[in-house]
């Protein structure tokens, strides 16, 4: 009876090593084929990787479009013409040629103070006892000449800086063409010019509105 039951528990002993040895190397087994996998797949990546890097770059990839980019920004850069003159400066002289023609015609404050002084000193320097075509020429002659030559200088000033503003485009940026609006003043500033010149000769020369005759 005790033989019997030593050489049962000594067969099971050795069929439960027998499974664990089993067992271990199939363990051993699954973890040499998943170690031998591993390299292959690793590889396999990154010839994949390689494989879509070229063709990438072969359909004109990120590196290209930067490239194009930058060649782009040259040529927007080439193509873009040097700036000239804003024509700020030419606008405003045109203006300023206009209200001077208009003020040689309406006369101006300084005009105005020029020629009461001018009748202040003839009061001043004529004797009540001289003729009365000196009188008239020394207190409102003398006057209205100097109200006329100031008119005259107003016009001349008005003449010049119209002139300079239409020749100006000639000596700036070659191809920068002048804005219409600016002819058109300057070309007004140079007609009130001539007006206002022409009119204060011949008021100074006596030749309009003239003194009249005392005789």
């Amino acid at each position: 009876m005790g033989t019997k039951t030593v050489d049962g528990a000594g067969t099971g002993a050795e069929a439960k090593n027998d499974e664990t040895a089993t067992e271990e190397k199939a363990v051993d087994v699954t973890k040499a084929s998943e170690e031998a996998a591993e390299p292959e797949t690793a590889e396999a990546s990154e010839a994949a990787e390689s494989a879509g890097a070229g063709d990438e770059l072969a359909a004109g990839g990120p590196a290209d479009d930067e490239a194009d980019d930058e060649d782009d920004e040259e040529t927007l850069l080439l193509d873009e013409e040097p700036e000239g003159p804003s024509g700020v400066g030419q606008g405003a002289a045109a203006v300023v040629s206009v209200v001077l023609g208009l003020v040689s015609l309406t006369g101006g404050w300084i005009g105005t103070v020029a020629a009461a002084r001018e009748t202040l000193i003839g009061q001043l320097q004529t004797s009540s006892t001289a003729s009365v075509a000196k009188q008239v020429k020394e207190v409102y002659g003398d006057a209205w000449q100097t109200t006329a030559l100031w008119a005259g200088l107003f016009a001349l000033v008005a003449l010049i800086t119209g002139v300079a503003v239409l020749v100006r485009p000639a000596f700036g940026a070659p191809g920068k063409a002048q804005a219409p609006w600016i002819k058109s003043v300057a070309w007004a500033g140079v007609a009130l010019g001539v007006i206002g010149l022409l009119l204060a000769v011949l008021k100074y020369s006596d030749a309009l509105l003239g003194l009249p005759s005392t005789s």
